[in-house]
């Protein structure tokens, strides 16, 4: 059975909806992250030498990050679900979607949560580089989801759920998606999938 360590406000709730969605049974490890720093516990680097989260291990085998995990998930369990069929234009989208959100997307997040956090009243590298980056991104996100309802397509896939912790890190920042309503949609609607509230109430 898969198990899936989980910390607290982490990436590793795609994980559980992912399996919700599925309807795979898993079992869930809880970890807390530090009320000071918001790191993981060192206990996690029991499971992965990294210490981060999301991990799962199934059986004697232990997979980290969330694009590997999803991907390992889908080709074992999903039995044809949750992924556009080889070869078609939606599997080409849904395969860029699914590396995107952690590749492009998720680092410029990151880069702003961190100077915000911890910067030093110098604004310069968020005013020059940062702030037009995540322009740039989400208006090319907004673009998007103009095309379809879905980021693949028509249909709901695994890579609109990789795709939900960027643009609800996004959606939390009312100044960035007030002029951007398909993004808001997005979010709107995955937060009304059954499966999704169910991760929720298994994942607190």
């Amino acid at each position: 059975m898969i198990v899936v360590h989980h910390l607290n406000n982490s990436r590793s709730q795609r994980v559980l909806w992912l399996l919700e969605e599925l309807g795979i049974e898993y079992e869930i490890k809880y970890y807390e992250r530090d009320a000071n720093t918001m790191l993981a516990p060192a206990s996690l680097r029991q499971i992965h030498p990294l210490g981060k989260s999301p991990v799962i291990t199934d059986a004697d085998l232990t997979i980290a990050e969330s694009g590997a995990i999803i991907e390992y998930i889908v080709d074992r369990y999903g039995n044809g679900r949750l992924v556009p069929g080889s070869g078609t234009s939606e599997r080409l989208r849904y395969t860029y979607w699914l590396h995107y959100a952690e590749g492009s997307a998720m680092p410029l997040l990151v880069m702003n949560l961190i100077f915000n956090k911890f910067g030093t009243g110098d604004s310069a590298a968020q005013d020059a580089f940062i702030a037009p980056q995540i322009k740039l991104h989400f208006d090319y996100i907004e673009g998007e989801l103009r095309k379809s309802t879905w980021f693949a397509g028509e249909e709901f896939t695994a890579a609109d759920i990789q795709m939900s912790f960027p643009l609800e890190m996004l959606a939390q920042l009312p100044e960035q998606v007030d002029n951007r309503p398909k993004i808001k949609e997005f979010v709107e609607h995955i937060h009304e999938r059954p499966a999704y509230k169910r991760a929720l109430e298994r994942g607190a």
